[in-house]
């Protein structure tokens, strides 16, 4: 039986905390009433528990949507809720998870709806989430929620693997290629360096300047490499503290859409997960104004979600979506184009999926084509570097060959 904590006044006005023992909220209300108490607050002890459970191992979006997936199949397939909690809470191979689930049961045992109970964890539920198992709680259409929901999760993980996959050999690359170059200027240079002392300095002569800025860069690491590393960590932390402020996420996410070529495939990823949330929001029976503050936090960049958040405000007051939009001049005209002609349709939740997925096979074709350019250069860049530094020590030994 569950424990309940509570802060009430009695009959004096002065304030009071306990616990009590109860089979569901409303009989701890019921309890404390008894008590000739007037409860201000009251929750369920287990609310803390998860939180410090397992060191807050992280749930992955694809083992939320697989969760969620299973549990429509349960209900659809006449599992009463309960019994599918419990079905689901044993198939769970992830142990933080495993205890989420139970505590949501938990939670529905006692009288709390599915909405409420997912929403306690919002660490590992997102409101996107929740906001669709609430509509669909309360449209009756809680296995389609849950369904529609878990595919959309279980999409996005699978684009975020894809972008990933593309950018491991690249990186890959660079890794090495830093390596490689940390092992030249270390370990090769200084060999060269005690042969140049005494053949060519030694005769007052001077080493060519490829020599010299290599010598140059190989002091700099070895005398002043802890100050440069501290003056990088400390550039990275204040840069970090600028884009944890409005303004420096805002400037950063517009210089981001500024780039060549990455700029493109960033603002058409940003603009697909608005589309495609904002499509899974209105299926499912969320309220536009609602939808749109969702899309604007899930849309990944802070000028699209403040274009988004202007068009609430003017779609509050009974203007169409696709005007502000198109004002804010960041979605692609021909995505305004659809979004317009589907308001006037009233089909915009369809549109808004499909046009999702159709920039997102164009991001990837693009993403493709970028990794397959990426690759070659960094190759040739990584390539070019070591040839400069097996260059700039073989140069002196060459000239003083020519000397002799």
């Amino acid at each position: 039986m569950p424990n309940y904590v509570y802060t009430a006044k009695n009959e004096t006005g002065a304030e009071t905390t306990g616990r009590i023992t109860a089979n569901s909220k409303r009989e701890a209300l019921d309890a404390i009433h008894r008590l000739k108490l007037f409860p201000i607050k009251v929750e369920d002890s287990r609310k803390g528990e998860i939180s410090i459970q397992l060191f807050k191992r992280r749930v992955s979006d694809t083992q939320v949507a697989a969760a969620l997936l299973q549990l429509a199949d349960l209900l659809d397939n006449g599992v009463p809720v309960l019994h599918a909690f419990q079905t689901l809470e044993k198939q769970t191979p992830n142990p933080r998870l495993k205890s989420v689930i139970k505590n949501i049961h938990d939670r529905i045992a006692d009288g709390e709806s599915v909405n409420s109970a997912f929403a306690v964890h919002s660490d590992v539920f997102n409101e996107l989430t929740v906001s669709v198992l609430r509509a669909g709680a309360e449209g009756a259409f809680l296995e389609d929620a849950l369904r529609r929901v878990g595919g959309f999760l279980e999409q996005q993980a699978e684009l975020k693997g894809k972008v990933l996959g593309a950018l491991i050999y690249p990186i890959i690359i660079l890794l090495v290629g830093i390596a490689v170059l940390v092992f030249l200027l270390l370990w090769a240079v200084p060999q060269f360096e005690e042969l140049f002392d005494d053949l060519i300095i030694s005769q007052g002569k001077s080493l060519p300047l490829i020599t010299q800025s290599i010598l140059f860069v190989r002091d700099i690491i070895l005398h002043y490499g802890l100050y440069v590393a501290g003056a990088v960590v400390f550039l990275y932390i204040v840069i970090q503290g600028q884009l944890s402020t409005p303004w420096g996420l805002r400037l950063w996410d517009r210089f981001k859409l500024r780039l060549p070529l990455i700029g493109n495939i960033l603002l058409d990823g940003a603009v697909a997960r608005f589309s495609r949330v904002l499509g899974t929001l209105l299926a499912n029976g969320v309220p536009i104004l609602k939808s749109l503050e969702i899309s604007s936090q899930s849309a990944g960049n802070a000028v699209l979600s403040d274009a988004i958040r202007r068009s609430a405000d003017n779609v509050s007051s009974g203007e169409p979506l696709a005007k502000p939009l198109a004002e804010a001049g960041i979605i692609p005209l021909q995505v305004m184009a659809m979004i317009s002609v589907a308001e006037e349709s009233n089909t915009l939740e369809t549109v808004l999926i499909n046009t999702a997925d159709s920039i997102e096979r164009r991001s990837a074709r693009q993403l493709d084509m970028l990794v397959r350019i990426l690759e070659p250069l960094m190759l040739l860049i990584m390539g070019g570097l070591v040839f400069y530094i097996i260059a700039a020590l073989l140069l002196p030994i060459f000239s003083l060959a020519d000397d002799l």
